[in-house]
């Protein structure tokens, strides 16, 4: 006789499904240098911007909205906006880091075939927001919730998704028409890919590492760490398997 499923396990996925979102998560990566010409499909576009629109958003205001970019023009724009940015960025670093940080692939704007920028209206649904009473923040959360919703849902299907940051805000509202009351919160470079790299550029290229899972979780208040608890022995194998599933989904470079 089979045991009685416990409330716990009635709701979880199935061996098969759970690997696939983990695999997922572990194997997403930020896409700078592997886009390929080729167009994606509006079918899919819909699938992952809908998988974005289901995010979680504090009061269920839902503040985002989502700008697709498919002008050769509009794509210009950005990119200057983004030239700009980048070499004052450069001066804010010295040494060895500065010349480090020019040799760094940090954009495919112009490469990839479709770019969506993904905003917050702060003011949708009014200046009371249930949850939002005290953190006045959780709009912008919301958002960045919509944001890593389309790119794992991206990744799923396939695609790569590269997240442009270095831009003077104004410079990119201009760029796209953004009203000031917007608050553009990703600039996101979409596209299929070559290959995925197992290790975030910035991590391969040794610009800083993964820090080790163990020196970033506490118990019961903060900065306590507990080397003694059965969990820190899980989260140390786990952080390795993690990546090394990630090291076996990487796929040889393609083009086409």
């Amino acid at each position: 006789m089979k045991p009685e499923p416990t409330s716990q396990n009635m709701h979880a996925f199935a061996d098969e499904e759970r690997a696939a979102i983990y695999r997922t998560i572990f194997s997403r990566r930020d896409v700078r240098g592997q886009f390929l010409p080729k167009a994606v499909p509006d079918e899919v576009l819909s699938r992952i911007i809908t998988a974005a629109h289901y995010a979680p958003s504090v009061g269920f205001m839902q503040p985002w909205n989502f700008l697709v970019v498919r002008s050769d023009e509009i794509k210009r724009n950005v990119h200057a906006a983004f030239t700009a940015a980048h070499a004052e960025a450069a001066e804010m670093f010295e040494g060895d880091k500065r010349a480090t940080y020019r040799t760094l692939k940090l954009e495919g704007i112009l490469e990839s075939p479709v770019g969506i920028c993904i905003t917050c209206d702060r003011e949708r649904t009014g200046p009371v927001v249930v949850g939002r009473t005290h953190m006045k923040t959780m709009d912008l959360y919301s958002s960045v919730c919509a944001v890593q919703n389309l790119w794992l849902a991206a990744r799923a299907e396939g695609l790569g998704v590269g997240w442009v940051s270095i831009f003077n805000q104004a410079a990119l509202q201009e760029a796209l028409d953004i009203p000031k009351g917007i608050t553009p919160i990703a600039y996101l470079c979409v596209g299929y890919v070559s290959h995925f790299y197992a290790k975030p550029e910035l991590e391969a290229a040794g610009w800083l590492p993964r820090l080790p899972i163990e020196d970033v979780v506490y118990f019961e208040q903060w900065g306590r760490r507990d080397e003694l608890q059965p969990l820190i022995e899980h989260l140390m194998r786990d952080q390795a398997i993690a990546q090394a599933k990630a090291n076996a989904s990487v796929l040889q470079p393609v083009t086409g």
